[in-house]
Parts: structure tokens; C-alpha cells; sequence
């Protein structure tokens, strides 16, 4: 069964400026159950994450003034919008929510969050509307719970996993793939063990065929036992913040051929939704619902 981690926190409302993004996590799950794709027993709500599992990739004053709301107001122009109890919250779920998904990736061959994909968050700091960088931290409970030995991030949303990239900066059972727009935020970038800047206006079939050039020669290098996806749709050529040229349909084609590279190596996938900007809403909602449909035919 397609397991997909979702709470209604997600949707919680953001200062003025930032609330047309959250709209897709009431919207992913509401379009899925119209079409009876999925059903209420698809979804599952994750509790609050353990501080000792945080620490496990935050430094500990860091998560301190975070959950203290103590952040000096520098930091919180960094991440993008003034803290609360209630966001912070929403963040600590959300990571409970990548963790849960990693469970039942193991179960079912994949999972998803209907949130995440928080990659800007390093071990110190919040940036770009991340606080707690989940799928950084989920991969630290699988190693540290002696689940996976090796784990593969492939990020592919059109901003470098800047804070990923330094939390296993010096981790070799970890290894890091990001492929971005290189002109695009953040524009300090962090290293991957593996970059792929791009440059502005990308065709989708150029993107599609690096993609397919690298990908299937990582695997095979790497030797993943696990594999974390981000699946930002804001390389869609409508994207307001994206500057690549990727179509609907070459968005869905990327997503089938990370999966088909998953199953083929019988490798467990857990999928966070990463960023989204496209001016109408709807184009946001479908490219995702893609990703969901994609996952439904190929694995169940």
C-alpha cells in the first residue's frame, strides 16, 4: 500500500507573502482522494519527533533557540519568515513524517511526504524556509539504527541541497546528489559528493538525458541500500523561481525514471515533495500528483 505521511500542520498559514505555497499540501492529498487514487487509510499522521533524534544532525544550541524561539533576528531573515511555536512544530512533524515513511518504504518499496524535502537547513542553521533539514536527519536514524549502511539523496529540485551537503560534508556512508540551476539560490553553494549545476533555461530533454547518463552509473558505484528523493517540482518551465525549461510531462518522465531505477535495483525509496512556484496553483498540484501517480502504477 502507498503510504504517504500527511498532517493538517503542514497547511499551516505562513506570514502574508508565503501562504500560496502551502496551499499544495491541503491540495496533493485532497486531489489524490477525488480521483480514488488513494484513500484516508493511505495517509498517515506523524507525532512529534525525539530531541535525541534532531541532535543526531542539528547541533544542540541551534535546535535550543529554534525550540526556544531565541533565533537572533539575522537567522530568521535567513530562513525567511519570523519564528513560532506552531512552525517549529510543523517542522519536528514533518521530520517524524520522512522517518515514519523510511518504515515504510522498507515494507512497501516507497514512501511519501506530502512536505519535506527541507535540504536547505544545515547542522547550525535554517535558510530558504527550512529549519530542520528532514531528510538529513531520517537518514541519520536508519544509520544510527543500523537499518542502512549506504544511502544515496538524490535532490532534484532546482535548489542545490546546500545544508544536506554539508551535514554529510564528512559522512561516506551518505552520498549526496544534487542537480540545480546553477545562477538559482542558494548562491553560496555547499559540495555534494556529486553537483550538477545547470544552466538557465535547460531543455527538459537535455535535463532527462544528464540524468540518465548519471543516475544509473551512481547506483551501481554507490551500492545504495536506501535512497532518499526530492522531488522538487520547480524545475517545471512555468516556475516562477525555477529558470529551467522542463515540461509537465518531462517533470512525470523524470520522476518514472528514478523510480524504474529504484525497482530495478530492489532499492527502497522514501520521496519528500521539495519546492514548487509556479504562478498557478494547479500547475504546482498536478506536476506532484504526477509523482504520486507514477509511484502508484509502477509499484502497486
Amino acid at each position: 500500500m502507498l503510504k504517504i505521511a500527511y498532517d493538517p500542520i503542514y497547511a499551516h498559514p505562513l506570514p502574508e507573502g508565503h501562504r500560496f505555497p502551502m496551499l499544495k499540501y491541503e491540495l496533493i492529498p485532497e486531489q489524490l482522494l477525488h480521483e480514488g487514487l488513494i484513500s484516508m487509510e493511505n495517509l498517515f499522521s506523524p507525532v512529534q519527533l525525539d530531541q535525541e533524534v534532531i541532535l543526531w544532525t542539528h547541533d544542540k544550541d541551534y535546535w535550543k533557540q529554534l525550540r526556544d524561539l531565541t533565533l537572533s533576528s539575522k537567522e530568521q531573515r535567513r530562513i525567511g519568515f519570523p519564528l513560532s511555536a506552531r512552525l517549529v512544530e510543523r517542522e519536528v512533524r514533518i521530520g517524524k513524517g520522512t522517518i515514519d515513511g523510511c518504515h515504510y518504504a522498507f515494507k512497501n518499496g516507497i514512501a511519501f511526504n506530502v512536505a519535506g524535502g527541507t535540504h536547505h537547513a544545515g547542522t547550525n542553521w535554517g535558510e530558504g524556509f527550512c529549519m530542520l533539514n528532514d531528510q538529513a536527519m531520517a537518514a541519520n536514524y536508519l544509520l544510527n539504527n543500523g537499518l542502512s549502511k549506504s544511502i544515496l539523496i538524490i535532490d532534484l529540485d532546482v535548489h542545490q541541497g546546500n545544508g544536506t551537503a554539508q551535514i554529510f560534508e564528512q559522512e561516506s556512508r551518505v552520498f549526496t546528489f544534487s542537480m540545480h540551476g546553477a545562477n538559482n539560490f542558494p548562491f553560496r553553494k555547499e559540495r555534494s559528493d556529486l553537483d550538477i549545476p545547470l544552466q538557465d533555461g535547460i531543455a527538459g530533454s537535455d535535463y532527462l538525458n544528464l540524468l540518465k547518463e548519471t543516475l544509473p552509473d551512481l547506483i551501481t558505484q554507490q551500492k545504495p541500500d536506501f535512497i532518499f528523493y526530492l522531488a522538487g517540482v520547480d524545475v517545471l518551465q512555468s516556475d516562477k523561481l525555477g529558470k529551467l525549461g522542463l515540461t509537465r510531462e518531462e517533470c512525470k518522465m523524470r520522476d518514472r525514471f528514478v523510480f524504474e531505477q529504484c525497482i530495478k535495483h530492489k532499492i527502497p525509496v522514501q520521496v519528500s515533495m521539495g519546492g514548487g512556484y509556479s504562478p498557478d496553483i494547479k500547475d504546482i498540484v498536478e506536476a506532484h500528483c504526477n509523482t504520486y501517480r507514477i509511484a502508484n502504477e509502477l509499484y502497486f
